[in-house]
């Protein structure tokens, strides 16, 4: 049965990234879907966007682009402070990944994060990198909800869509999911010595792993954490 799967943040953790996609396994019928910030802080993001680049022609992949990728972007282009403000948030480890020079990060890796898109939705799920308003159409949220505001202890209401809510963006910083029963968010701080999640939205299936190889699964009952 084709699946949709959703992968929390990645942050240049390759070694995740690579045990996560084994156990998964994705097939061409699979649809799987990044939430953005595949690089910085993590020491890999390089090798990151190479399998992701892979990934693409073996499922559906739905990569949405994430804050880290708009500091990339304008760092890049614009340099000077832009530039500065992204190495001050993890850019140097993503520069250092390419060898420590700008000109190196190739073409095929700018093309692909160009391509990311804002959001991404089915009958029952949508899925943005950090947050939303819940009274406006996915198409009509503004930069600053679904790039840059954290979800904290009071998460916001249910969409007026009436479909559940998958992001990332927030770290939890215990690796364990944060779902209440219309929003999970599923960055479990890989880049901080914890775990990337991937999530099946229609079994409640959850594959993670971490930096060390270590790879453990569960099922999610839609149990509000506590």
């Amino acid at each position: 049965m084709p699946r949709t799967i959703a992968i929390g943040d990645i942050h240049g953790c390759s070694i995740a990234l690579e045990k996560l996609l084994a156990e998964i396994e994705p097939t061409a019928d699979d649809t799987i879907v990044t939430l953005g910030d595949y690089v910085d802080r993590g020491m890999a993001s390089s090798k990151v966007l190479d399998m992701l680049l892979d990934l693409v022609s073996r499922c559906r992949l739905v990569p949405l682009i994430g804050n880290h990728e708009i500091m990339m972007f304008k760092g890049l282009q614009n340099g000077g402070k832009d530039l500065e403000f992204w190495m001050m948030h993890g850019g140097q480890a993503t520069v250092g990944s390419y060898g420590g020079r700008l000109q190196n990060i190739p073409q095929d890796h700018m093309a692909f994060l160009s391509h990311c898109l804002r959001f991404h939705e089915t009958a029952n799920y949508f899925f943005v990198h950090a947050c939303y308003d819940p009274s406006l159409p996915l198409g009509e949220q503004p930069d600053h909800l679904l790039f840059w505001q954290h979800i904290t202890d009071f998460p916001p209401p249910p969409h007026a869509s009436g479909k559940k809510a998958v992001v990332g963006h927030t770290p939890q910083a215990d690796g364990e999911i944060l779902n209440f029963e219309h929003l999970a968010v599923i960055d479990t701080y890989c880049y901080g010595d914890q775990w990337l999640t991937a999530l099946d939205v229609d079994s409640g299936e959850i594959w993670q792993s971490n930096e060390r190889g270590d790879v453990r699964t569960r099922s999610v009952g839609g149990q509000q954490k506590a």
